[in-house]
């Protein structure tokens, strides 16, 4: 088979990734609230996966510090075999469930958390132990796989499951599986620190305008009085939640500088 009909049946495939993906949006959207909601508590969001989808993860959480400005363990990866597996294939170190549990157990996982886990067979015992272990932390779970009747579906409060059929290469599910992925991944990240920066940003308002007014009146009374409170201001207004610079930034403009209502990513952010 000539290289270039080999690519041209790939290419093809690969345009009902899309399409599968966009019919997950409720799923992945009710997985941004629930991601948002956990950040807001002080949670911390956590990708769970073995092989390929478990290299989704760290590809995405690894991105989420020097993109949003945010602490590496507020989003934080876990792949079966750790740190040598992103490189190499550890076999068996997916296949033990107890492992799953023991690495979330190791980050002390609590309920104010959410835990994705990424298994595009269903059936990845590392996955299973961990959202079996999350369930019972009562942290908010999260199933991405490629298929929605497979066990991990049933151990999930949200399921996103983009369909995307029979692989190329049969089996190979770092092609087509793997692409919805990270479509996904790219979506609960970019959108859910986003909305968390733009919350963030009306309440820093709120605060300062809050802050302010007492200093209005404090001044008229007494300055030293003033003085405490414009300190306040500023003490809040630099508070470590608040500086997280790209996304702040990126938060500022969606809220105040958009006005045109009828760009598509502004009526993706700005809608409620």
């Amino acid at each position: 088979m000539p290289a270039q009909a080999i690519v041209r049946l790939m290419n093809r495939e690969d345009r009902q990734v899309a399409k599968a993906v966009a019919r997950e949006i409720p799923a992945i959207a009710r997985a941004v609230d629930a991601i948002v909601q956990s950040l807001q508590q002080g949670g911390r969001l956590f990708y769970v996966g073995a092989g390929s989808s478990g290299r989704m993860g760290v590809l995405d959480a690894a991105e989420c510090a020097p993109t949003f400005g945010t602490s590496r363990s507020v989003v934080q990866a876990l792949i079966a075999g750790g740190r040598r597996a992103v490189t190499n294939a550890v076999e068996g170190a997916e296949d033990a469930t107890r492992n799953g549990e023991r690495d979330l157990r190791v980050r002390k996982l609590t309920r104010k958390d959410v835990v994705v886990g990424i298994a595009a067979s269903g059936t990845t015992p590392y996955v299973l132990g961990a959202l079996k272990y999350a369930r019972k932390c009562k942290a908010t779970t999260v199933a991405l796989t490629a298929d929605r009747n497979m066990p991990v579906a049933k151990l999930a409060q949200i399921l996103i499951a983009p369909e995307v059929g029979p692989e190329v290469l049969t089996g190979s599910t770092r092609l087509k599986a793997g692409s919805a992925q990270k479509m996904v991944l790219n979506m609960l990240s970019t959108a859910a620190m986003v909305r968390e920066s733009v919350r963030g940003q009306t309440r820093s308002a709120a605060i300062r305008t809050r802050y302010a007014s007492r200093a209005g009146h404090a001044e008229e009374e007494n300055r030293p009085r003033a003085s405490a409170a414009i300190t306040e201001i500023r003490r809040r207004q630099f508070a470590p939640r608040l500086r997280r610079a790209k996304a702040a930034e990126l938060g500022w403009l969606i809220a105040n500088s958009w006005t045109n209502s009828s760009s598509p990513v502004a009526i993706l952010f700005m809608a409620p």
